[in-house]
């Protein structure tokens, strides 16, 4: 009977110990199980967490504002040809920039951008029969089109960067390269339908179509 007395003692001490205090606010600090002194550093980390009010500051904010002239890293824009589509005259260039390796993987890239991004409205052809054209939008321009075909390879990246009349931009999209490597792969659709066969050079392929 003792040991029951005992055990039933303990239980309620243990119940007590685990749930009498649930709510109850100390006024001591609780135990430190991982003192700084063991972990330097690591126990208080203080920190400011973004548009949270911070008395360090005297605007009382935690956001600041970057020193002026700063800029985010990859993001120093020195090539107007390369980021604007422009020369130094402010003029859209013809050509896109000499600094990219234009070669089959670097248009076989512009073809995926396209795909993804702009045959929907353009079409597979860049001929502005996209899908969307059965749900109502009519007015998207083929890129065979005489204007088209004489617009500045800069003008063209610039409609890409920041949108032109019903189409939005898709700078925050694709990269300053792969809008390059769009407006390659549009090249190469104009190309491809006013081609003929005597512009086929390499060797081999003339000799498959039967060309001197």
């Amino acid at each position: 009977m003792r040991n029951v007395y005992l055990v039933t003692l303990f239980v309620c001490v243990l119940g007590v110990s685990i749930l009498g205090f649930r709510g109850t606010i100390f006024t001591a600090p609780p135990i430190d199980l991982f003192p700084d002194w063991a972990f330097p550093g690591m126990e208080v980390q203080p920190k400011h967490r973004p548009q949270a009010a911070n008395d360090f500051f005297a605007d009382g904010r935690s956001d600041r504002t970057p020193p002026a002239r700063t800029v985010a890293r990859g993001m120093l824009r020195d090539d107007d040809h390369l980021h604007l589509g422009k020369s130094t005259d402010g003029s859209f260039v013809a050509k896109l920039p000499a600094s990219l390796n234009v070669d089959l993987g670097f248009v076989d890239r512009g073809r995926d951008r396209y795909q993804i991004f702009c045959a929907p409205c353009h079409g597979a052809l860049g001929d502005g029969n996209g899908i969307t054209k059965r749900y109502g939008m009519g007015a998207t321009p083929t890129f065979h089109d005489g204007r088209l075909r004489s617009m500045p390879d800069g003008e063209i990246y610039n409609t890409i960067t920041n949108g032109k009349n019903t189409m939005m931009s898709y700078a925050d999209k694709l990269s300053p390269e792969d809008r390059w490597a769009v407006v390659s792969y549009v090249r190469a659709l104009q190309r491809a339908q006013q081609g003929v066969v005597t512009d086929v050079t390499d060797a081999a392929a003339r000799k498959a179509l039967g060309l001197p």
